[in-house]
């Protein structure tokens, strides 16, 4: 795939000449982009679909259909992330491409990993969007090293904070928290945790799928922690099976599996990219997701430039 900048001008071009697009992840780098591909796929009729992956992994797919079929009760809030020390990799990006978008950009530039599958489980543009945001940062102590050591020359003004927070209200009064981290140690993450009135669900560090509880029939020890019913690994597999994913059958599954690409989710995704197109389906993924999942970035920087201000997210349906 390309570089980020370069993702919108390819996809207006395919879609001008009547193709279908697939795009990586992130689509759109500014609201600019967002609304020329919105322009674009109302114009032309024509399907784009994100290729965000992580919305395929298994776990991530079970726990929505656990979620809409109600095991967690409402969910509330949710958080995702995109925790990746990139020390190993700077190197390896045509140009420099990805350090220098660093050095130049604030806000979650890389939010859709994370933002992608928890937004499906809170039903955005699905019953729900996004209100507004609120974003900070940390000060941009590694991103200017790694210029230095990799560039020799000094960044005086590296834009992006070694860690960004972003959290969003939706319009039903939910939340969601995002983080960005590519700079510090942290262990790989991208969080997906569901909190709901009656259960919730995390992938990392491990999988945890906790539910709401008995009623005590005595009053509880304040030393116990734990009064809440934390299914073991077996319970959470036997949860998996009840719940599957229509999506996710065992023969796709089991596919998935043998032909992998981080792990098998990739094949999920461009499976149901080309079933989807093949019989006349609405993608998993359409412009309105992008959108909405690509804002993070500008309307992120402009809350940090203005004192993390709140940032009211634009109804990119237009009503």
């Amino acid at each position: 795939c390309t570089d980020w900048v370069h993702h919108i001008p390819v996809a207006l071009y395919a879609m001008e000449h009547g193709k279908n697009v697939a795009c990586e992840v992130p689509s759109a780098t500014s609201l600019d982009e967002i609304w020329d591909v919105i322009n674009m796929v109302e114009k032309t009729r024509k399907h784009f679909m994100m290729l965000e992956n992580c919305c395929y992994d298994f776990f991530e797919l079970s726990c929505l259909s656990m979620a809409q079929a109600g095991v967690f009760g409402e969910i509330l809030h949710a958080e995702g992330s995109y925790l990746h020390n990139l020390d190993p990799f700077w190197d390896e990006y045509w140009n420099n491409w990805r350090l220098d978008f660093n050095e130049k950009h604030k806000g979650d530039i890389y939010a859709t990993h994370g933002l992608g599958p928890v937004a499906q489980v809170i039903n955005i543009h699905r019953g729900d969007r996004f209100k507004t945001l609120v974003a900070m940062e940390t000060k941009a102590v590694n991103g200017p090293r790694n210029v230095e050591r990799r560039h020799g020359r000094k960044s005086e003004d590296f834009q992006n904070g070694d860690e960004t927070s972003t959290l969003i209200r939706t319009e039903n009064g939910k939340t969601i928290l995002i983080e960005h981290d590519v700079m510090t140690p942290r262990p790989y993450s991208r969080m997906y945790q569901l909190v709901g009135t009656e259960g919730y669900a995390g992938k990392y560090p491990i999988q945890q799928i906790v539910l709401r509880g008995d009623q005590f029939k005595e009053t509880p020890s304040i030393e116990d922690f734990n009064t809440e019913k934390h299914l073991s690994k077996e319970e959470i597999a036997e949860y998996q099976e009840k719940y599957r994913n229509p999506i996710l059958t065992p023969e796709l599954e089991a596919l998935a599996k043998e032909v992998g690409g981080h792990g098998g989710m990739d094949f999920i995704m461009d499976y149901r990219l080309v079933y989807c197109l093949r019989n006349g389906l609405p993608l998993d993924m359409d412009v309105y997701d992008m959108a909405e999942w690509c804002c993070l970035a500008e309307l992120g920087e402009i809350s940090i430039k203005n004192g993390s201000m709140p940032v009211e997210v634009p109804d990119f349906t237009r009503g």
